[in-house]
């Protein structure tokens, strides 16, 4: 254990200070509370809040800790459940992730959250700082994180600061994840203006456990002590959760500005060893990270979900800053932090091993059976409340919904009258121009700042539809992932977006060859007191947990993020859902591109007129209107099934889903991913589905698949296909010609492919890092 170090003793404003001064005044507003939540905590108290109480309810009680607008739509994803959505579920939500049984002993455990506004505030740290926050909440559920991913979303790409945040950003993920020996395998970026002062950084990560490793957070048996270990507390990021996260952007920036949190990735990655030690000798009763909201959300949360007492000496805590007050310890949310519950008797065990880590550690106290959670500070009491009413019975709003006056007009604005293509010129020209798009060019500039393939597990990564992670060396054992999210969908609908974002997360999952088995999500929306907004959230979460029961697989957890916005103008609503599946052999996946010459090419599902709200809608002609794509889960369903059957008979040599772009962005997509070409005809398409050439190319129609077979397989996989009734049409072959031609249409060079693909970042951002 290290020595305390000794910080200034300012006079602390004491729970017998707080009942004889009820007069006093204080800075609740400046805080992130409003009137009526500082009249409640007076009532819940029979007093006023001491200055450590008041900053206490401030941070769990914003918007980012306690959930008080969303909490009650939220409750969906536990009602709209069946039996089989829980046999594989081991911990759901309300915990720090959720944790999945996937066979042979082992379990899985993902979650997704924002790191938004510290992101456009100082992009470098916000990004670092969101993949340390959620690896730690894997950390905390016992298991070793084995992979992240990242949901970018940012202005337009030719705006003059978008460029400082791209960079910023990026290099946050990557310096952050590359140091902790993390693989990122996955995501997505897109750009558009209504990020540009509010960019979205989701951050994902994923950790693997035996069952009998699982740890949650909750502080159980008197007289165990409280031990906080991990980095120093200084004064980054005070207050974090309830000014910045909780709090809408002006246009001219943020209107609070506390410090943003400030990252160190090699004390992350001593944490994660020490911590997995510590659970090999199970040295620890409960255990609990320190993100936002820090020790005050550390202590009342530990403390409402074990025996309901805590004592902590709150003076114990190592600084990094001996200036800092109690108030700005309480809330400090510096990183790289750890709280412990440890029985007695274990306690020299447990100091012996973060010794050997050197690991700076204190003990703050103990755990009661008072019921209350009592905070002292150089001997005198500062904090002394029932710990539910902090982490868990804070406010609920019902916030006022109303249907968004714009959006009859915006739907009735289909893309029906568009101008098609009036030659072969002109759709080759319009094929090019999409794959330039920023959200449909190459991400390489991105992603080749990020070691996919450290620890040697990595089965499949970016461009792949999925990230694939082997588990168990011996029996193949491994997981896929994927996360997606269409803004421009859920403008038009959000209900539907919600649906088509999860549809796509799941069909991405299947194309591996892998079953998706559970679900994480992380919401980001405008500020809820904009009743236009609140009916969106309310839209999505419906669509959401309606078609996860549809599926028939659990949310697991996630995160809401409120007040993306820039002064009264919100984004458009953006619920990214991650989808993670598990394959019982790696060593079957299905890559997204295939690789050799002569295997015949298939088109599964049904191409519709769906060019609403479309890529093409969008790059080609600027517009945004209609309705999102119809979605069935029956066939989403069914298709899954299909590829994983066609996968463990080794039957398809690669898969890739059709979404942004349509068939033209997949096609070309699968021809640049190993550099082998194809011969496509669509007159089949054209007159099966009754489409012309610019909806055969373009059309986002969900529950389609591109698909390449061996010929020996051939007959084997039509039928399959027709075995389950699934439709199947044959659209072309693979070719060493080094060219994509649609037959009576056009042909494009690979080269010329690759380079509209690969070029478009670059020149916004500069040389892509390999090539």
């Amino acid at each position: 254990m290290t020595d305390v170090s000794t910080p200034s003793v300012s006079t602390a404003d004491t729970v017998a200070n707080a009942a004889v001064t009820p007069q006093k005044q204080q800075p609740y507003g400046a805080l992130g509370l409003k009137s009526d939540e500082y009249a409640r905590i007076r009532e819940i108290l029979g007093r006023r809040p001491t200055s450590g109480e008041l900053a206490m309810y401030s941070v769990m009680w914003s918007e980012h800790c306690s959930y008080k607008s969303s909490k009650n739509y939220l409750r969906q994803f536990g009602q709209k459940v069946n039996d089989n959505m829980k046999k594989n579920l081991m911990v759901g939500m309300g915990e720090n992730a959720g944790v999945v049984d996937v066979g042979e002993g082992w379990a899985v455990t993902f979650k997704v959250e924002s790191h938004n506004h510290p992101s456009f505030i100082e992009p470098f740290q916000g990004a670092a700082t969101g993949v340390g926050g959620i690896v730690r909440d894997i950390i905390s559920m016992g298991a070793r994180p084995v992979a992240v991913m990242d949901q970018l979303r940012f202005g337009a790409i030719d705006h003059p600061d978008t460029a400082r945040v791209v960079h910023g950003v990026t290099s946050g993920i990557s310096f952050y994840g590359n140091c902790l020996g993390l693989p990122n395998i996955g995501g997505e970026t897109w750009f558009d203006s209504v990020y540009q002062a509010n960019p979205l950084v989701n951050a994902l990560a994923v950790g693997v456990l035996r069952h009998e490793d699982l740890h949650l957070a909750n502080a159980r048996g008197v007289g165990n002590k409280v031990v906080l270990f991990g980095a120093r507390t200084g004064g980054d990021g005070i207050g974090g959760a309830s000014i910045l996260a909780s709090d809408t952007f002006a246009e001219g920036g943020p209107t609070k500005r506390p410090a943003v949190q400030v990252g160190d990735p090699f004390a992350e990655k001593v944490l994660i060893e020490c911590c997995l030690e510590l659970f090999q000798h199970k040295l620890v009763e409960g255990i609990q990270d320190l993100g936002a909201a820090g020790i005050s959300c550390a202590t009342s949360e530990l403390a409402s979900n074990g025996d309901g007492g805590m004592f902590i000496e709150l003076e114990q805590v190592l600084l990094r800053d001996p200036s800092l007050t109690a108030e700005e310890i309480l809330m400090s949310e510096s990183q790289e932090r750890m709280m412990a519950i440890v029985h007695p008797d274990k306690l020299d065990a447990f100091l012996a091993v973060v010794n050997k880590w050197d690991v700076e550690t204190s003990v703050l106290g103990e755990v009661t059976d008072t019921g209350r959670l009592i905070i002292n500070w150089h001997g005198e009491e500062i904090v002394n409340v029932d710990p539910r009413t902090v982490a868990i019975d804070g406010p609920v709003y019902d916030r006022p919904v109303a249907y968004p006056a714009w959006i009859d007009a915006l739907q009735a604005d289909t893309a029906s009258a568009l101008p098609r293509a009036a030659s072969s010129t002109d759709l080759r020209a319009q094929v090019l121009a999409l794959l330039a798009s920023p959200n449909l060019a190459s991400k390489d500039w991105i992603t080749n700042q990020y070691d996919r393939y450290v620890g040697g597990n990595t089965a499949l990564s970016f461009p792949d539809d999925s990230g694939m992670v082997r588990i168990d060396e011996e029996s193949g054992l491994g997981f896929a992932v994927a996360a997606d999210a269409n803004g421009r969908w859920c403008q038009l609908d959000p209900r539907q977006g919600a649906r088509l974002a999860l549809a796509e997360a799941y069909r991405n999952v299947a194309v591996t060859g892998a079953t998706p088995v559970a679900v994480s999500d992380c919401l980001n929306f405008g500020s809820p007191e904009n009743p236009e907004v609140m009916w969106q959230f309310s839209e999505a979460v419906a669509g959401l947990s309606d078609g996860c029961l549809e599926l028939e697989i659990p949310v697991t957890g996630g995160n809401v993020s409120f007040y993306n916005q820039t002064g009264d103008t919100p984004i458009h609503p953006t619920p990214v859902v991650a989808v993670l599946g598990v394959i019982d052999d790696v060593a079957r996946r299905i890559p997204s591109g295939w690789q050799d010459e002569g295997n015949n090419i298939y088109l599964l599902g049904v191409t519709r007129e769906e060019l609403d709200g479309s890529a093409w809608a969008g790059v080609v002609h600027d517009h945004l209107g209609g309705h999102p794509p119809l979605v069935s889960f029956d066939d989403e369903k069914a298709l899954a099934e299909l590829l994983s059957a066609g996968a463990s008979e080794s039957l398809i040599s690669s898969a890739h889903d059709l979404t942004d772009g349509g068939l033209a962005q997949a096609l070309t997509e699968s021809v640049l991913r190993f550099g082998v070409g194809a011969r496509v005809w669509l007159t089949e398409i054209m007159q099966r589905d009754g489409v012309d050439a610019t909806t055969a190319l373009f059309s986002e129609s969900t529950g389609r698949v591109l698909v390449s077979v061996p010929r020996e397989d051939d007959t084997k996989f039509v039928g399959l296909c027709e075995g389950r009734g699934y439709p199947v049409l044959r659209i072309g072959v693979t070719d060493s010609g080094g060219a994509l031609e649609i037959q009576d249409e056009f042909t494009f060079p690979l080269d010329e492919l690759r380079a509209a693909h690969r070029g478009t970042l670059a020149a916004a951002f500069g040389p892509v890092v390999g090539q």
